[in-house]
This record gives structure tokens, sequence and C-alpha cells, in this order.
């Protein structure tokens, strides 16, 4: 199974630990994100996956060719010259996903000791173009669902932006969007925007017409180490054995 990992970013948030190194090799207990993240993939039995890199790439390169790229097929998508964002990164890496199969996306500054298989399951059992992972959580931006955990908006309820896909007449629920999707190739003959783009916005234009779904999940541990504080209270949490263990 193949996947990709959303490391290129700048790790604004992450200051002053990403002044002199990428966020994907921020640590927990001495290992780097992007290692955690790679090693329960593989533990899932995704055995072939592609990094994206621009914030530090030479440091993310040096890293997995010091790991003998952990002994998988693992690739480089190299934003070093431009930043893509989340959409133009995909795209830019839409190459590696040759074999009409689903594949996981993963960003590297998100722990969570979720099932991937069962998620990846349930991706292809409601034959969806995209299922999102989301959880009720505090946020202040929110997809919107109707009862059947199709995605149908996008709300942030600070500035008082809505987005309504679809099905406007209905009551819809606002769940909280946590980093990891699962997506079909198919996805990459409806991305009609170019250069720098949100998969966000791509996946709001595109629920008007195809299912793309919310795989909510309340249970697992989930955080999003994307501040020195968020940093420090995964040390705090996190035992980097059981969360990389096989299930």
């Amino acid at each position: 199974m193949k996947a990709m990992i959303f490391a290129a970013g700048l790790g604004t948030r992450l200051k002053p630990i990403t002044n002199d190194r990428p966020k994907a090799l921020a640590e927990i207990h001495g290992t780097p994100l992007l290692e955690i993240i790679i090693r329960r993939l593989i533990n899932y039995g995704f055995d072939e996956i592609i990094v994206n890199v621009h914030h530090f790439a030479d440091k993310v390169i040096d890293f997995l060719h010091s790991k003998n790229n952990f002994n998988i097929n693992l690739q480089i998508s190299d934003e070093t010259d431009e930043l893509l964002d989340t959409g133009g990164g995909l795209k830019k890496a839409s190459w590696f996903f040759d074999d009409n199969e689903p594949f996981l996306v993963h960003n590297v500054d998100t722990l969570t000791d979720i099932d991937l298989l069962d998620y990846y399951n349930f991706h292809k059992q409601n034959n969806a173009l995209a299922t999102v992972l989301v959880r009720h959580r505090p946020g202040s931006r929110f997809f919107l669902f109707d009862e059947s955990k199709r995605l149908c908006g996008w709300e942030n309820v600070i500035s008082k932006e809505k987005i309504i896909a679809s099905n406007p007449n209905t009551e819809l629920e606002q769940i909280a969007f946590s980093c990891l999707h699962v997506i079909h190739p198919s996805i990459f003959k409806l991305i009609d925007e170019e250069g720098c783009f949100s998969i966000i916005d791509v996946y709001l234009r595109l629920a008007k017409s195809y299912n793309i779904m919310g795989y909510v999940d309340d249970n697992s541990y989930w955080l999003d180490v994307g501040t020195p504080e968020k940093l420090q209270m995964g040390e705090d949490e996190i035992d980097i054995i059981k969360l990389v263990k096989k299930r």
C-alpha cells in the first residue's frame, strides 16, 4: 500500500525549534516525527511512501539516507523551488500513485494511534473519492457533514465564513479535521487547480458531485504537535514504542 507524508511546511509555529531544522526532524523522546510516522505506516502495511520536502530539504533527505530509507520504496517530492501547500503538493506527487489503489496521506506533525487499516478499509467499503479523518474536538474551523457523514461544507465559527457545497437544506454537523486522508487516485483527473493551493478547497469544490466522506474517530489518541508546547505535551504523554506498535 502507498502513502504520502506532508513534511514540506515551514514549521513557523514550531519556532525556535525549526530555526535550524525542518519540523519533520523535531523530536519526541529523541525520535524525529518523520521516523515515528514512517514506522507506524510500515507497521500497518504501507511499504511505498513519498515524502514532500521544502524547508531544510537536504536535512530530511540526509536523514532518510542515514536510515537506508527504512528499507522500503521511499521517494522524495522536492518542493524546494516552491512550497505548494497540501493540494499543490499532492498534485506534484501524483506520478507516484499509479496503481489505481487508494492511498493514505498523513501530516508529519500529527501523532495518533488510530488503527490505520480500519480507517483505510472504511474508505474502500464506502467507495469514496476521499475520506478525511475527523473528530469531535474544540476548534474554530470545521467540516460540515450530513447524517451519512458525507462532506457538505466548511465553517469558520470565528470569522463566520461558511461554505455550503451540497445539501443546503439539511442540518449539518460540525466536526474538526484531524489531518489524515485516504484518497483514490482518480481524484487527480479532477484537480484543475495549478501551483500552490489547498486540498481542502478541492474537496469542497468536488463535494457537490462526488462522495467525500468523514471517518469519525473520537477514541484514539490524537495530537497536533505543531507548537513547542504541544511537542512538549507529546513528550509527556507518548510512549513511542507503543505508538508505533503493530496492530
